[in-house]
């Protein structure tokens, strides 16, 4: 661990990755003081006081770094296996209920929470719901980060076609990793929003309305393309392995049974924040695409 200020602190997991670097740059461009939770105690984080060793696995860590804390960032690892997952949820409430700090913000990383379909997301909500703790749960439907998987920008640059396992007229509420950051910063200083918090586009936004924002920012004709679950996985098996793989393409299989994937508006960032997310477009100017 490194010394930092005493003051009050946010503590944050996952900070070298996708989800928690960028919360970690936010609370650091407004000046609070975070706490980066790491598996490696040597880690660099920049943006970060302090730096704690602790890991999902262990409640008794997660109970020692929550302590005194003003603030907790937390969302589940979406590739670790589902026993896994739950035994991260469990753990994560036992330090919840004995460390008690002020307020914990949680991303479903758009995995569902209905305690009907169950999981270890729905675990891990409902739990925080009953722990007498001021929480708040950040619920995304799809990342555009979800694009950058090199056999889908490659194809958008080389070839000029966007492939996605959604039909062409399947609207989405896409969100970019920095819309939940900046939504996980508003939700840590504003404990008077509880509950569920939806993020991303509303209206929703079709496969093809993404390749129109391709096509400006590329500077060449992209079009949208629907490819099914079972090629996906194909894609997805050399980075993710066969068992991730099959994990998500089973989540699109079930997902092309519905009409969209679209938020509630009177549960958005928009309307409960006033933070509202980045467009297709805006998300590739600030991505440097």
């Amino acid at each position: 661990m490194t010394s930092g200020s005493a003051r009050p602190t946010y503590v944050i997991h996952g900070v070298n990755g996708a989800q928690g670097a960028p919360v970690v740059a936010a609370l650091a461009a407004a000046g609070k003081s975070v706490t980066a939770l790491t598996r490696n105690p040597n880690a660099v984080v920049r943006g970060a006081q302090r730096v704690l060793a602790a890991d999902y696995s262990s409640a008794a860590d997660l109970t020692d770094a929550y302590r005194g804390a003003e603030g907790v960032f937390v969302h589940l690892p979406a590739m670790a296996a589902k026993e896994d997952r739950e035994t991260f949820a469990h753990n994560i409430l036992t330090a919840v209920r004995q460390a008690r700090p002020d307020r914990i913000v949680f991303s479903t990383s758009g995995f569902p929470i209905d305690p009907a379909i169950g999981g270890a997301f729905a675990t891990l909500a409902t739990g925080l719901a009953d722990s007498g703790v001021s929480h708040a749960v950040i619920a995304p439907e799809l990342y555009f980060e979800n694009l950058l998987m090199p056999f889908i920008i490659d194809s958008a640059r080389e070839r000029g076609v966007l492939p996605y396992p959604i039909r062409p007229d399947f609207p989405v509420s896409w969100a970019s990793h920095l819309d939940i950051a900046d939504v996980a910063a508003a939700l840590l200083d504003r404990t008077d929003v509880t509950g569920v918090v939806s993020v991303g586009q509303y209206p929703a936004v079709t496969g093809p309305e993404l390749a129109e924002a391709f096509s400006t920012r590329l500077g060449r004709k992209v079009v949208f393309t629907s490819i099914t679950p079972e090629e996906f996985r194909a894609s997805l098996a050399p980075l993710f392995g066969e068992q991730a793989a099959a994990q998500i393409a089973n989540n699109y299989e079930a997902m092309s049974a519905l009409p969209g994937r679209s938020i509630a508006p009177e549960t958005s960032a928009q309307k409960l924040l006033g933070v509202t997310p980045r467009t297709p477009s805006q998300w590739l100017a600030d991505i440097g695409i």
